[in-house]
């Protein structure tokens, strides 16, 4: 273990959300809890020649951004819940941070500058999840259950008796939930809850997945629905991969999630892939939409359009959508929620290995002025590579403007080198979306104008 009484200067943040620093002789040092600014002491637990990470031990000068964390599982004490990394950090600052990160990606992986910094999407900084995976674990030793987040760096589950950024009343429900998963049969072979909020007919409903590994008794299933009577929740059980899952009871309210500022519901299982933040969602979607400026002569391409999140309100705009998704079972999803909203005239959909889409594939999608594109943390290469292969191509007309929304700036910064550098595009817009406050994840869009005058250069992004 390395000295712990020198003192350093944190100079930023990294992916991760530890303070890094530098020593005397230029050794890089990794600080969980510390923030820019900030003078430290640092007990290194890992060490490798260019490098140390360790915790901060006392604190000399302290950063203005320094809060208060809202949430008393928060900290780097053994047990300390590793949900949300920056609480200590002002939510202000944690967004300049976030937008710092995909500046930085975008231009030391890719050497692209956007031309026009977007302002940061920001919405309510607690209470905020509306879906979350929380694990489940019987600890017979100590006589009780524990559902919650993991604990920091491990894979012991936190003892949480609240969560700041769960729903307010799901948080009231975790001392409850290890109540009732103490007296069922099957305590030990229930590894996890899965939260996943949404409206129905008559208001909001609060659906709870249950993962249960043996099939449930009677009496178990009792216990489930006298709880969900006091709680006001709907539980659906789970007992092998998410399309298996299924209500308890049939005859309980549709799942849906909204875009009111469109008129468009859209029905969901509680298991598919939705927004986790509804605030920030309906934001994005209107700024994507706003951005992208479909007209209502055009003819848009909406890649990974999952349900049809931007399908559907882009289909309020332009003469046509196509949504192109990787499954045969999410298009049909898709295509039901389209006629469902009353706009199957002017959408269509598709499904396409979307990791291995080739030139000939676009070419015989036919033309469309403009693309949203929505990848999963894998990002877009497949599709930005057979752009940039097919740049001047004779008989491609190439979309016009790409409204480009990420999940992960590295793989963005990848898809823009391509796109920037060897497809014909201008990078001029770009900003984040802080979808998951108090953590180091970073969400963020980008926007592409085609440019016939653009030249190809030799810069490589990194591979895929």
């Amino acid at each position: 273990m390395a000295n712990g009484t020198d003192w350093l200067t944190v100079e930023s943040l990294d992916l991760e959300a530890q303070g890094v620093a530098h020593r005397a002789d230029g050794k890089v040092v990794f600080i969980e809890g510390a923030l820019p600014g900030e003078r430290v002491q640092v007990q290194v637990s890992r060490k490798k020649n260019q490098w140390e990470q360790g915790q901060m031990t006392s604190l000399a000068r302290e950063s203005a951004q320094r809060v208060r964390p809202g949430c008393p599982h928060f900290g780097l004490h053994a047990g300390a819940c590793g949900g949300c990394k920056m609480q200590h950090l002002h939510p202000a600052a944690q967004v300049a941070v976030k937008q710092r990160v995909l500046e930085d990606n975008l231009w030391h992986l890719a050497k692209v500058r956007p031309e026009c910094l977007l302002r940061p999407i920001e919405g309510p900084a607690w209470g905020y999840r509306d879906r979350a995976r929380l694990s489940v674990r019987h600890v017979a030793k100590k006589g009780t259950v524990l559902i919650g987040f993991h604990e920091r760096k491990s894979r012991y589950v936190a003892d949480m008796s609240v969560c700041a950024v769960l729903p307010p009343a799901v948080s009231a429900m975790l001392l409850p939930l290890r109540e009732l998963i103490g007296a069922m049969e099957q305590r030990d072979r229930l590894p996890q809850i899965e939260l996943a909020a949404g409206h129905g007919a008559d208001g909001p409903v609060t659906a709870l997945v249950l993962r249960h590994l043996e099939p449930l008794s009677e009496s178990d299933r009792s216990r489930l629905r006298a709880f969900a009577a006091v709680h006001g929740v709907q539980w659906w059980l789970q007992p092998k991969g998410p399309e298996t899952v299924q209500l308890l009871d049939e005859g309980g309210p549709v799942l849906a999630y909204r875009l009111p500022e469109f008129g468009i519901t859209m029905p969901f299982k509680p298991t598919d892939f939705t927004q986790v933040n509804p605030h920030i969602n309906r934001v994005l979607v209107e700024r994507a939409l706003r951005l992208l400026a479909p007209q209502a002569d055009e003819r848009v391409i909406d890649w990974f359009c999952g349900l049809g999140n931007f399908t559907l309100p882009l289909a309020t705009r332009a003469r046509s959508v196509l949504g192109i998704e990787g499954s045969e079972t999410l298009v049909a999803r898709a295509r039901a929620n389209a006629a469902t909203n009353g706009l199957a005239a002017n959408t269509e959909f598709a499904a396409r290995n979307l990791f291995e889409l080739t030139p000939a594939d676009l070419r015989a999608l036919g033309t469309a002025q403009r693309w949203l594109v929505d990848p999963p943390r894998e990002g877009a290469f497949a599709l930005a590579k057979a752009v940039a292969d097919l740049h001047r191509a004779p008989g491609w007309t190439p979309p016009q403007r790409i409204v480009y929304v990420s999940c992960n700036p590295s793989t963005l910064a990848r898809d823009a080198g391509l796109l920037v550098h060897q497809a014909g595009y201008r990078c001029t817009q770009a900003g984040v979306v802080n979808m998951f406050p108090h953590t180091a994840h970073v969400e963020s869009m980008a926007v592409f104008e085609f440019d016939p005058q653009a030249r190809t250069v030799a810069v490589e992004p990194p591979a895929a």
